[in-house]
Parts: structure tokens; C-alpha cells; sequence
């Protein structure tokens, strides 16, 4: 639970340059590409020429000598550790590891479902409960859908 809640902090963050480190890679590719080829070469999404000074492109995170064929990449990423558990808290289908996700998700569900079944419904601890968890229904309506 530790790894998933901190994971999910640090995702909040990930449109934020919070806690990453710039990677600079520098790669040479074919001369005198357009830009559109330039972005697919590169496979990077969203791919906009920023600023063009002669054979020089500069883009965002990078740029490319059009004579050359040099690129010169800054990827920011996480510390190692953090990159790991995000990259585990975002699994996909297609990864080997993500029956985890699935079981830890159902794990986190079933808590939640047999926490009704602590106490005896006719005390009142059961019935601040009940309110408390219909607070938490309406607040999460509330976010959802505002």
C-alpha cells in the first residue's frame, strides 16, 4: 500500500518537473529530415518546431543539426526508484506483472466492502459509519462530476 500511495503522490505531479532530473542522450539520425519526419524519427508525440536558425532546429527537449544528423535529447525523469513504482502503478494489459495491479485493486475493494461487517448494526458506531460513508459517496459524486 506504501508503494501505491506514494506513486500515486508523485503522479499528481508528472505535468510538473517535480523531483525529475534531466537525461541528456545525444543520437545521430538521418540529415535533412522535414519536420513532420523529424517528430516521427524521434517518435515524439505532439512534435512543433520551436525555432529554426539555419541547419539548427530547436524543439521542445531537444534539438537537431539538419547538416549533421546530430540530436541532442534533455529527457526529464524521475529518480530511479520512483520511475519504477509509477511505472507499476500505471501497468497495462500488455505487461507481464499486471495481474498485480488487478489483484491489489480487488484486494483494496474487498476491504473496503467488509469493513460494513465490523460492527453490529445496531450499535451506533455502525450507524456514524453509515453517515460517514454517505458523506464520502456524495463527496465523490461531488468531485466526479463538478
Amino acid at each position: 500500500m506504501a508503494v501505491y500511495s506514494l506513486s500515486g503522490m508523485v503522479l499528481i505531479f508528472r505535468d510538473t518537473d517535480f523531483l525529475k532530473k534531466n537525461i541528456e542522450t545525444n543520437t545521430t539520425i538521418a540529415a535533412n529530415l522535414d519536420n513532420s519526419t523529424l517528430g516521427k524519427t524521434l517518435k515524439i508525440r505532439n512534435f512543433k518546431v520551436e525555432k529554426t536558425d539555419g541547419d539548427h532546429v530547436t524543439f521542445k527537449g531537444g534539438t537537431y543539426d539538419k547538416s549533421s544528423g546530430n540530436v541532442k535529447l534533455i529527457k526529464k525523469e524521475l529518480p530511479y526508484v520512483l520511475g519504477k513504482m509509477t511505472h507499476l502503478h500505471k501497468a497495462k494489459s500488455s505487461q507481464p506483472l499486471f495481474f498485480l495491479n488487478i489483484f491489489f485493486g480487488l484486494s483494496l475493494f474487498f476491504f473496503v466492502v467488509s469493513s460494513f461487517w465490523m460492527f453490529m448494526p445496531s450499535t451506533s458506531v455502525f450507524k456514524k459509519g453509515m453517515v460517514f460513508t454517505l458523506v464520502g459517496v456524495i463527496l465523490t459524486l461531488i468531485l466526479l462530476f463538478i
